[in-house]
């Protein structure tokens, strides 16, 4: 089935024609230092989002997840993320060995204000800085290391509409299948999906830190 589509926006004056032009209020909200307000929203995050992008345009957004404060501030304009173990694809990796830039979206549970975060990024390897990201004892292999050139923060109203942080407004999840099932599926693995889900148990036990 091919789409059609007959009216694309196609220049920066048609879409500011629609959507119109933003305030002075808006534009001054973008700064390109940490300061104590970001500090403390990052001190609070327990989960993050980073988009990347290849030298050829293919892009990527993968979550990252710990305890509240596991994004170190390193100075005013510099953070760090550490990796723990995953399924090993290192797609945010694999795109930064081609293009540093990065954004971040970060989330504090009912908060529904987010935190975005612009700039260029390096992989690395120093023990003084996974050591400071050690849980239950085990440090780091690599931690994303974050120069910041944009940060402001994000409004509430996507949060409001979608309900995300009420729990009355949460969708039911019947109907959706389980990770396992969808692995097999998708994959066409030979494996049955009580033997996946048997994996994914075991990658849950073994491999959280």
């Amino acid at each position: 089935m091919s789409l059609e589509f007959r009216e694309v926006v196609t220049s920066e004056a048609e879409l500011r024609r629609i959507v119109g032009e933003p305030s002075h209020r808006v534009l001054r909200k973008q700064i390109a230092t940490l300061d104590h307000h970001c500090r403390a929203f990052i001190a609070k995050c327990p989960f993050l989002l980073v988009s990347s992008c290849d030298a050829s345009g293919n892009m990527d957004v993968s979550p990252k997840g710990d305890p509240a404060g596991f994004v170190q501030v390193l100075d005013d304009r510099t953070l760090a993320i550490p990796d723990r173990p995953g399924n090993r694809r290192a797609d945010t990796f694999r795109n930064l060995l081609q293009n540093p830039r990065v954004g971040l979206l970060l989330l504090v549970p009912g908060k529904p204000e987010t935190l975005r975060i612009n700039g260029s990024a390096r992989i690395v390897r120093d023990e003084w800085l996974r050591s400071r990201m050690a849980v239950g004892g085990r440090l780091p292999e690599l931690a994303l290391v974050v120069e910041v050139s944009e940060v402001f923060f994000h409004c509430a109203k996507c949060a409001i509409r979608s309900g995300l942080w009420q729990t009355n407004a949460w969708p039911k999840l019947d109907g959706l299948a389980s990770l396992a099932e969808v692995l097999v599926d998708q994959g066409r693995l030979n494996d049955t999906r009580e033997e996946m889900q048997a994996l994914i148990d075991e990658s849950v036990r073994e491999r959280l830190y």
